[in-house]
């Protein structure tokens, strides 16, 4: 009996240093926005531990003090209420629930997605076209696109214009925060910066058909503006453009799953006309 109960602590420890290996990215933010939001998380959870520790500690304290086998717990049959009680157990969770709304309220005013971020720094403008099963960038002011990749500056606030070219999708990058819908016919607006240079996963986190587990793509972050232009001057060397709403259409049909792939030249005007098709 003893060598089982043996085996079964050391399984237990066993299993907690494998999960130590184990890491959210949500609670270790590399951006602004998932900073913010990870604060919010941290915050919310220990206020609410301030009614489950003491709702634990005394459940575990009266099953131990009014026990059968106790004998100085004084017997009260006729005892009815205690205002003192009362005010006590309830004052604390009406307190926090008020200080929670308010974290909420005030947190859901100051990230909203649409509203942008405050920096000297001249944002980057990305439009984002949700596609069976890839993610098409566009970057307007270079004349580029690419599938399944990004990158942009560190410290760079960037202004994504999503859409979706089929069934709607989620655009979410956990390291730097925020997911947001693409939504055909519609363009939504997602602000975000990063604090640190990376390389970081994003991918749909909206179930979109059987091929959407591979709508994954690479998020680049650069330590340097240097580093950028490199970047954008390695897609221009690409022999491939994008320039019609026909090559567009065909670029969505063909199938390729987690592939990188970059066009010198695009349309500036392509998200709107992906936009507009719908609403005719």
């Amino acid at each position: 009996m003893k060598e089982k109960n043996f085996f079964r602590i050391l399984l237990l420890v066993t299993s907690f240093l494998f999960l130590s290996g184990c890491q959210s990215v949500i609670l270790d933010p590399k951006g602004y926005i998932s900073m913010e939001q990870s604060s919010l998380i941290i915050t919310s959870f220990l206020m609410m531990l301030l009614v489950v520790v003491p709702v634990i500690f005394m459940t575990l304290f009266f099953v131990w003090k009014y026990r059968v086998t106790s004998k100085n717990t004084k017997y009260s049959p006729n005892w009815d209420q205690s205002h003192k009680i009362e005010i006590f157990i309830w004052m604390f969770p009406v307190l926090i629930i008020f200080f929670l709304a308010f974290l909420s309220w005030n947190s859901a005013h100051k990230l909203e997605p649409s509203r942008p971020l405050y920096s000297f720094i001249k944002p980057i403008e990305i439009d984002v076209v949700a596609l069976d099963w890839k993610w098409l960038f566009i970057y307007p002011e270079y004349n580029i696109a690419t599938i399944n990749e990004i990158s942009f500056p560190i410290n760079t606030p960037i202004v994504f214009r999503i859409t979706s070219n089929s069934v709607m999708n989620s655009f979410f990058i956990p390291a730097l925060g925020s997911q947001i819908y693409a939504m055909a016919g519609m363009e939504t607006k997602l602000h975000l910066l990063a604090n640190e240079s990376g390389n970081y996963k994003g991918f749909s986190a909206n179930y979109s058909g059987r091929g959407f587990s591979d709508m994954k793509f690479s998020t680049i972050v650069t330590s340097n503006k240097k580093l950028f232009d490199k970047w954008i001057k390695n897609v221009k060397k690409s022999p491939y453009t994008l320039n019609t709403i026909k090559m567009f259409h065909y670029i969505a049909l063909y199938k390729n799953k987690f592939s990188v792939q970059y066009f010198s030249h695009v349309n500036n005007d392509l998200l709107n006309k992906i936009i507009h098709q719908f609403n005719k």
